[in-house]
């Protein structure tokens, strides 16, 4: 099986990502094993016999052996598992970027599933499934007591078809049921857009593609502006993005950096930990930069905020990031199906672990909700928004040329759609104000 890298989630998907690097086959090997641990397995043979022999109904075997095998990982953390051979095949799947599912990345907390973030455009975004929702049904049956697996596995089923989840969320009194129609999902990894002279680069996940894709966006948003002199900054938007290839966060990571530490890994071993750096070329050419992250943003988006956050080369926005920290490794086994082990923590280039704790923010900006528009609202708002210039008769302004009231007129709209951006995404909003200053800052000085 090919060898992977992971940086994301350990948790299932409905499509899932892990930071997570694939091996060779597993092989015996000559180890002394103590008497103890031949008594522990010989106990466990004399249990799966009186289960297969005695058990109220008939078992199957190989049913058995995959759920001690699945309890022994779980009972590790949230994110050691065991891949029966669709699981593994999914997995890769994911790394090419296209899966089937609902898009939505999933972890465990305390019994319950819950959710990473939704994958963007995908169903379960379409439908409003947000980052911190609980999923405690699935077509009216409970997933409590159910293993992480056991809960996706409810969840998968052919595209097309319908499924309903039932959603705790923070701030709802009820729970309540929110139906998804399953598809074939292509996870486009990186879109880009601007925002007047920002380009806005939005990294969803980061799977064989990502890289290609960040290029290929900054290179057009570049060159719609005229070129890189027109550029004030750019905002790497990694909110909800629940990670991927840790090969990927580490290139994207070093396309924005000319040398130092981007990340190092250290397992049990310490001789076996591994330190990435930077080569020279930063594809923003010294330019500001600013990261927004969330509760959503997981692994290896964690990796690539971390690093550019301890190298001063981005100021990081936003809300403290999920906080997982762990490589996990996983190992084809026989019969195409595979094990994913945690082997290592990963530190950012200071030296931080931020397991449990996540990146913090160089400025904490909250996300506001948009309040619904009441109806007439917009109207009534157009209806009193006057100027001397709509008075019949007024005199024209004969000290501006054309250039002049052109120029006054894009400033204008400009300030315009930073008012309406701020309504709809005030994170966003706050990362481009950012530039706007850093970049006027940047002119004076010269």
């Amino acid at each position: 099986m090919k060898k992977f890298v992971f940086a994301a989630f350990g948790g299932a998907l409905v499509g899932t990502l892990a930071t997570t690097q694939f091996v060779g086959p597993l092989v015996a090997q000559e180890t002394a094993k103590s008497p103890s641990v031949y008594e522990q397995l010989d106990l466990f043979g004399d249990i799966f016999e009186r289960i297969r022999s005695e058990y109220v109904e008939e078992v199957e075997e190989a049913d058995l052996i995959e759920a001690a095998i699945n309890g022994m990982l779980t009972s590790l953390d949230p994110h050691s598992s065991f891949l029966p051979p669709q699981d593994a095949e999914e997995m890769q799947e994911q790394t090419r970027g296209e899966f089937g599912g609902l898009g939505i990345e999933v972890t465990q907390e305390d019994g319950y599933v819950k959710v990473v973030s939704p994958m963007d455009d995908t169903p379960a975004f379409k439908a409003g499934i947000e980052a911190g929702d609980f999923i405690t049904h699935v077509d009216g049956e409970s997933i409590l007591g159910l293993t992480l697996g056991e809960a996706v596995e409810l969840m998968r089923g052919p595209a097309g078809s319908e499924i309903v989840i039932t959603v705790v969320r923070e701030g709802e009194t009820e729970p309540f049921d929110v139906s998804i129609i399953r598809d074939k999902i292509s996870n486009i990894a990186v879109r880009g857009s601007l925002q007047g002279n920002v380009p806005v680069l939005r990294i969803a996940t980061f799977n064989e593609q990502t890289l290609t894709q960040l290029e290929k966006e900054l290179a057009e948003q570049v060159e719609e502006l005229g070129g890189m002199d027109e550029v004030e900054g750019f905002v790497i938007d990694l909110r909800n993005n629940p990670g991927g290839l840790l090969t990927q966060a580490i290139r994207v990571s070093d396309s924005f950096l000319e040398k130092g530490e981007i990340v190092s890994t250290r397992g049990r071993d310490p001789a076996d930990g591994d330190r990435f750096n930077a080569t020279a070329g930063d594809l923003a050419e010294g330019k500001p930069i600013v990261v927004l992250i969330n509760g959503g943003s997981a692994s290896a988006s964690e990796i690539v905020a971390g690093a550019l956050q301890d190298h001063r080369r981005a100021v990081v926005v936003g809300t403290k990031s999920f906080g997982k920290g762990s490589v996990q490794t996983v190992m084809p086994l026989r019969g195409n199906s595979a094990m994913r082990l945690t082997t290592a923590r990963y530190y950012t280039p200071s030296g931080r672990s931020i397991q449990s704790l996540g990146v913090s923010p160089d400025i904490v900006v909250e996300f506001k909700r948009p309040e619904p528009e009441e109806e007439g609202e917009e109207q009534s708002s157009a209806t009193f928004s006057r100027s001397e210039a709509d008075l019949r008769g007024s005199l024209d302004n004969d000290s501006l040329t054309e250039d002049e009231i052109r120029q006054i007129e894009e400033e204008r709209a400009k300030a315009e759609a930073a008012a309406e951006l701020r309504d709809r995404d005030n994170q966003l909003a706050y990362a481009v104000d950012l530039l706007h200053g850093l970049s006027a800052i940047g002119l004076a000085a010269k």
